[in-house]
């Protein structure tokens, strides 16, 4: 018997993307979703060694808690961790306790996170559309490419990929090149995937894959996890650090 997810308290969260990047008529195209609060079923998900190991415990505790029907698989990554991060808020709270390591004296310091602080990207509207097709030109090559954001369902595809590929690369990450064929949607309007692989592999120069890399970073609408550091020991202060996501962000110890 399917749950019935309306009988739990549940809340509206705003999304990053605020359904830009959702077709007209789509569930989230209106720029929000609704979630049920974490109950003791949500944390047998939670503690599924199965799904664990699996690596896919985040996502099946989400669809547990997502009230708005929708294809799961159409979600995007920026939109995800604003699901995730409100879940861990109503679930357990705002405060995040973990562990940070000094950059200047490599001291590791326990702190405490208030994840209500956490601010969505800034964005701009008009840089958006529904077809989910982007240009950027190359700075060194000056070569233009289409690319479009992932969604879950190509982010499933990508680490496949990666599971099959780590059984016979001995130790080499492919990474990198296997997201950017998964992105690239044309190379100076040529769509033959063929094509669109060899130029990843053998003419994408690495200034130009980093400054595709940070734009892609840059436009696609998410949760800005960068929090400020001061170290008690040293007294160095980092403003930009990237909010380390351990283990116990959905299992925390106090």
């Amino acid at each position: 018997m399917p749950e019935v997810k309306s009988k739990f308290p549940t809340e509206v969260v705003e999304l990053p993307s605020k359904g830009l990047l959702y077709p007209e008529g789509h569930p989230l195209s209106s720029g929000t979703i609704e979630i049920k609060y974490m109950t003791a079923r949500e944390e047998d998900i939670l503690t599924s060694a199965n799904l664990i190991q699996q690596g896919v415990v985040i996502d099946q505790l989400l669809k547990s808690l997502i009230v708005t029907e929708f294809d799961y698989g159409d979600l995007f990554v920026g939109d995800k961790n604003a699901i995730m991060l409100a879940a861990r808020i109503f679930g357990y709270g705002k405060i995040y306790s973990n562990e940070i390591t000094c950059m200047e004296c490599d001291q590791k310091e326990e702190v405490d996170i208030d994840l209500t602080t956490l601010e969505y990207k800034k964005i701009d509207s008009k840089k958006y559309n529904k077809k989910n097709v982007y240009e950027f030109t190359l700075p060194n090559s000056n070569r233009k490419v289409e690319y479009r954001f992932l969604q879950h369902r190509d982010e499933e595809e990508v680490q496949k990929e990666l599971t099959r590929m780590a059984k016979t690369s001995k130790g080499l990450s492919r990474e990198v090149t296997t997201r950017l064929r998964y992105q690239l949607l044309s190379i100076d309007g040529g769509s033959d995937k063929k094509d669109i692989n060899n130029f990843v592999l053998n003419e994408f120069f690495a200034v130009d894959s980093k400054a595709f890399r940070e734009n892609y970073a840059d436009l696609m609408p998410d949760v800005d996890f960068t929090v400020g550091f001061i170290c008690n020991s040293c007294g160095h202060t980092d403003t930009d650090l990237e909010l380390p996501i351990a283990v116990n962000f959905f299992w925390p110890s106090r």
